[in-house]
């Protein structure tokens, strides 16, 4: 059965730069546990980055949070360093969720990053609706929220649309 590891907006930004928390940092090392476990049996690991322009907060989003993050090419915008494995898709996306995972072809995917309460939830959920079927897990150990509180409102919501919680 192929595996996928899906590492949600492990990027500078949120990890210790303008949107980053102590949370957040602390689990850099679980992530990179994760990655490098899946990468050693030669699973599928896709990479996602919040992606905005310089117009950020002039969009919708940067009107709800004006915190000016994630600017493509920036170096908050990039992966945190050691993260990245050589062969792993990067997938540039807009907004929460991703909207391109109906051209996969998934049998089983684990989620794990930032931010537990907004893109992993929002990626978690979309890929639970296309693959009602498969498996679809969240390594708690492995993401962080906003805020704590936040981090287990969303896994709670996950757990009640029949995502597994490790």
């Amino acid at each position: 059965m192929k595996k996928t590891l899906i590492v949600i907006d492990m990027q500078n930004d949120f990890i210790d730069g303008s949107l980053g928390t102590a949370e957040a940092v602390a689990i850099v090392e679980n992530v990179k546990n994760k990655i490098q476990e899946y990468k050693s049996r030669g699973d599928e690991i896709i990479f996602t980055r919040d992606t905005h322009q310089e117009n950020y907060l002039e969009t919708n989003e940067g009107k709800h949070l004006p915190v000016v993050h994630c600017i493509e090419g920036t170096s908050g915008w990039e992966i945190r360093e050691g993260l990245y494995v050589e062969g792993a898709d990067i997938i540039n996306k807009p907004s929460f969720g991703y909207t391109g995972w109906a051209d996969y072809s998934f049998e089983e995917v684990e989620l794990i990053g930032l931010c537990t309460d907004i893109c992993v939830v929002s990626n978690a959920l979309i890929i639970k609706a296309l693959f009602p079927e498969i498996k679809v897990s969240v390594d708690s150990s492995c993401c962080a929220g906003v805020t704590p509180d936040s981090h287990n409102a969303a896994l709670n919501t996950m757990k009640m649309c029949q995502i597994e919680v490790q």
